[in-house]
């Protein structure tokens, strides 16, 4: 019998299903991967925002992620919400111990602008759980706290995504665009080279855990045997579906459409070029 990848995400719920390790245990099923989760926080959240949330203790958050890897061993890893230095310094000593792909998807704030993320535990994200990954997946506003500055265009991305790389040691790092260009364009950087993935945007304000379902496609991929590059690519056509088949769901930023890419309602063409190397 063939062996069914399986994928496991360490992250934070949300109860309207859109974002956490909701959002990406539908993204692993679409993905042709099982999914698997282990509760960092939960969170008391909607459309509209983040209304509280509570840590798991330390002794559960370990007993959680070893009674995973003692019985199914994952192909793959993602991180989402990791809320405390303790947490980070927890999850880095366990996985540590393990040869697996590592997505981390450094959420620090949610879509409503809530933070989920103490000032402390950037730092020593930069220092245990980065160098530990296969890939980082910061949006631009998580970019800018992890080098310390502001980027104001697709240039300063690049720049942005290989000084993640060049200091962390995260073998890549794809700085997702955000509203840089007219497109949607993601900037990956790894191996000593840039590309550039652009897709058409569209306009909505449904886009709630965009962020998590990109970074669990792009893990559900690696434990499908895909490269970085492949994973990033395959993933960033099913994160447009997911956004320009909207739902429109809830009061607030409603969720993306996880299931987008079986209905092939749009033409969707994601384009991808490579640069130069640095």
């Amino acid at each position: 019998m063939k062996k069914v990848p399986s994928v496991l995400t360490i992250a934070g719920t949300d109860p309207t299903g859109g974002a956490g390790i909701h959002a990406d245990l539908k993204t692993f099923q679409e993905c042709t991967a099982y999914g698997m989760a282990v509760v960092t926080s939960v969170v008391a959240q909607n459309t509209e925002g983040v209304r509280n949330y509570v840590n798991v203790s330390l002794e559960m958050l370990e007993e959680q992620i070893e009674a995973v890897f003692d019985d199914i061993y994952p192909d793959a890893v993602k991180t989402g919400m990791i809320a405390t230095p303790e947490m980070i310094e927890k999850i880095a000593s366990l996985l540590e111990k393990e040869d697996v792909p590592l997505v981390v998807d450094p959420v620090m704030v949610a879509t409503s602008g809530d933070s989920l993320m103490e000032k402390e535990t950037v730092q020593l994200m930069k220092e245990r759980l980065l160098p530990l990954a296969t890939i980082a997946t910061p949006n631009i506003s998580e970019a800018e706290i992890l080098i310390g500055k502001s980027i104001r265009s697709l240039k300063e991305a690049e720049e942005a995504a290989q000084q993640i790389v060049e200091e962390t040691k995260v073998k890549a790092t794809i700085v997702k665009g955000g509203h840089l260009t007219e497109e949607a364009t993601d900037i990956l950087y790894t191996d000593g080279k840039w590309e550039r993935f652009s897709a058409p945007r569209t306009e909505t304000k449904h886009t709630h855990g965009t962020g998590c379902t990109f970074s669990a496609a792009i893990a559900a991929k690696l434990a499908r045997g895909r490269s970085i590059e492949e994973a990033v690519s395959e993933s960033k056509t099913f994160i447009t579906n997911a956004i320009a088949e909207t739902l429109a769901i809830g009061k607030g930023n409603g969720p993306v459409n996880h299931w987008a890419s079986r209905l092939k309602k749009s033409d969707i063409v994601v384009e991808n070029a490579r640069q130069l190397e640095g």
